[in-house]
């Protein structure tokens, strides 16, 4: 699930970044970043936080009708929020690397805010069709408890980082079959007279 996400957001990235040659990277930005197989410039999304929305939590049933005519019933799916923290890292051999950095990080910043959902041409693997679209949104708070933390953490230097939240379904209930469709009604009226529609 996470590794079809990674997909989707590299998707998104490449497929509206209008600059060739950027990688996409979900490595740990560490002081050792960037790793073996990730070439400069790259934006990397590191993910560090899932958990469940408990405020799009619901009770609900979905009925599905079979083509046998029979309908089963399953549970709504979780809902769950994947947060990230997007960073940009610039060519090494960039004459003015924080300059390229924050124009990096804000082309990236327009491509996220462009899409309140993940497209469905982006989704990737598992993620494809799946319904309720995927929520995404650039926030403005952090669930780390501090940034400085986190970079100390990390062995790095603080870089500027965007935060992304990506809210995702994951199907935890198996379909149970509940009987046939109903397509009629009877209904008695008086003694032994039927009617049906």
């Amino acid at each position: 699930m996470f590794h079809d996400l990674d997909a989707s957001l590299a998707a998104l990235v490449q497929g509206e970044l209008a600059l060739p040659g950027i990688t996409v990277s979900f490595a740990t930005p560490d002081d050792q970043f960037p790793p073996s197989g990730v070439t400069l410039p790259a934006i990397a999304f590191f993910l560090y936080d899932v958990r469940e929305n408990h405020e799009l939590r619901t009770n609900q049933w979905e009925n599905t009708r079979q083509e046998s005519g029979m309908i089963t019933r399953r549970r709504v799916p979780a809902r769950v929020d994947c947060s990230y923290l997007v960073t940009a890292w610039p060519n090494d051999s960039a004459p003015n690397p924080a300059q390229d950095e924050h124009r990096l990080l804000g082309d990236v910043l327009r491509v996220l805010l462009r899409h309140r959902e993940i497209p469905a041409d982006y989704l990737r693997g598992d993620l494809a069709g799946q319904q309720p679209p995927l929520r995404a949104m650039v926030t403005a708070e952090s669930r780390l408890q501090g940034i400085g933390e986190f970079w100390q953490a990390m062995g790095g230097r603080p870089k500027a980082v965007l935060h992304y939240s990506v809210t995702l379904s994951v199907d935890v209930f198996e379909s149970t079959p509940v009987g046939p469709e109903v397509t009629g009604t009877v209904i008695q009226v008086g003694q032994g007279v039927t009617h049906e529609s």
